[in-house]
């Protein structure tokens, strides 16, 4: 059987945890990760904000640009307190070229679904050619 690994990334307090139930360590998974699940809290305007620096540090550590990523928005289930709209999801999502996703891990509301499409985008992505090199020093990892 494949083995995925799969990494979440989000602000504080959006809900990742609850999605995997792990805590994960920044920088040694997006170094060993395969796909990922980038998470925003769909009540709150900032973690939205803070979501575009955390892709570029998936390309910038990566170094190719076809990785595999899902844009979630999660807490759907607050739908009465809701500070960033679908159609801004779906704006980034396109601009990045990624699939697009509200949750809620609350009520299980398209966690599965969530799960399912990583998948599909890291079978589908094929990994960069790991004998090209940006220089003589070095190799990707």
């Amino acid at each position: 059987m494949r083995e995925y690994k799969v990494v979440v990334l989000g602000s504080g307090g959006v809900g990742k945890s609850a999605l995997t139930q792990f805590a994960s360590m920044r920088d040694l998974y997006i170094r060993n990760g395969q796909g990922f699940i980038l998470v925003y809290s769909l009540v709150n305007q900032q973690s939205f904000q803070d979501i575009k620096p955390m892709r570029d540090q998936i390309i910038r550590v990566k170094r190719y640009q076809q990785v595999p990523v899902v844009l979630v928005g999660n807490k759907v289930d607050l739908e009465g307190e809701r500070e960033v709209s679908p159609s801004e999801g779906q704006a980034l999502a396109e601009d990045w070229g990624c699939p697009f996703m509200e949750t809620s891990a609350k009520s299980k509301t398209m966690v599965d679904e969530l799960f399912t499409e990583i998948v599909r985008q890291m079978d589908f992505c094929p990994l960069p050619d790991r004998s090209d090199t940006c220089c003589s020093a070095c190799s990707l990892q």
